[in-house]
């Protein structure tokens, strides 16, 4: 028993420094579509934190300056996000769909100049691995949850806030309400397109933390399309989760898992009635990918009431049509 678990321990806490980024960007996706936005520009606000949060390290070498910068890069590219479909009630996959591009584009630009440059000490210093004392020595779930990088216990505490946010206090449950009907909401009172507003650029900080988490701590150094997709698989896991904080680090864990499981499997000899068959990387690269799409026709079709969507979801709202 004691081998099993000192065998587990390594690929658990693997899947969770491979959740983390994930984490960060489904929670930021859940925050801006629970006030009622679609915000498919995951992926290019996660490209902006991680070019702005490795640029400020550089230029600093100061992990508080760097995550902050980060997470004001992804925000400010929420902002033109919600300033195009809150006050221009423009379209919000087309415009999603243009920030992604936008945030490639500008990291592309910006990593040109960070290429081959080291994270600075201080930096690496700062998200080095820590053990949360008493937790840490749980066996089993200690060493995989916490004794991780002080980014990756961010995420767990980040998650577990957010679920106390929206289902307990009054500023969350009126979020909650413009999602599902802003007219309503609107009508009793609650500043709709404030609500909008902040949380929209609060899901942009967030998405740009996990962005950030690549390049300043996983990786950690700048390469081109860091993220390689990340922002997208976080758009699935939102679903995955049912827009359900708590869910979502079980969604980003498990996605996590699956990526890990492909690095452990890679190149193992499998022998079936005789034949010899080997587990190329390609392979096992799509199972993490393959696992989503069927969990996702999965929830789809079962249409479980809690499963749903904020109703007004992807719906611009103009005050006057109420």
């Amino acid at each position: 028993m004691a081998e099993l678990i000192d065998s587990l321990v390594p690929f658990l806490r693997t899947a969770v420094q491979m959740g983390t980024p994930i984490l960060f960007a489904v929670l930021g996706g859940i925050m801006c579509e629970k006030a009622g936005n679609l915000n498919l520009g995951i992926e290019g606000m996660m490209l902006l934190g991680a070019s702005f949060g490795f640029y400020a390290a550089l230029a600093w070498e100061s992990p508080f300056l760097a995550i902050t910068a980060a997470g004001l890069a992804g925000a400010a590219g929420a902002g033109i996000y919600g300033f195009i479909t809150i006050s221009l009630r423009g379209n919000q996959v087309v415009t999603g769909l243009i920030l992604t591009i936008f945030g490639a584009g500008t990291a592309g630009y910006l990593g040109r100049s960070l290429m081959g440059n080291p994270l600075p000490d201080s930096v690496r210093r700062a998200f080095a691995e820590i053990t949360v004392p008493l937790l840490g020595r749980i066996p089993l779930v200690g060493p995989v949850f916490f004794r991780q990088s002080p980014y990756a216990l961010g995420g767990m505490i980040l998650g577990i806030l957010l679920y106390v946010y929206f289902k307990y206090t009054r500023i969350g449950l009126n979020a909650r309400a413009v999602g599902e009907n802003p007219a309503v909401a609107d009508a009793a009172g609650i500043p709709v397109i404030l609500y909008k507003y902040v949380h929209v650029m609060l899901g942009g900080f967030f998405c740009a933390l996990g962005g950030a988490y690549l390049s300043l701590v996983f990786v950690p150094r700048w390469q081109e399309n860091i993220t390689a997709g990340a922002g997208w698989i976080a758009v699935a896991l939102i679903i995955f989760s049912a827009w359900n904080p708590l869910r979502a680090i079980f969604a980003a864990y498990l996605f996590g898992a699956l990526r890990g499981l492909g690095f452990r499997l890679q190149n193992v000899d499998l022998s079936i009635a005789g034949e010899r068959f080997v587990l190329h990387p390609q392979f096992l690269d799509m199972i993490p990918y393959a696992a989503t799409i069927v969990v996702l026709i999965i929830i789809t079709l079962r249409k479980k009431k809690d499963s749903q969507a904020p109703a007004s979801l992807g719906a611009a709202y103009f005050r006057e049509e109420r």
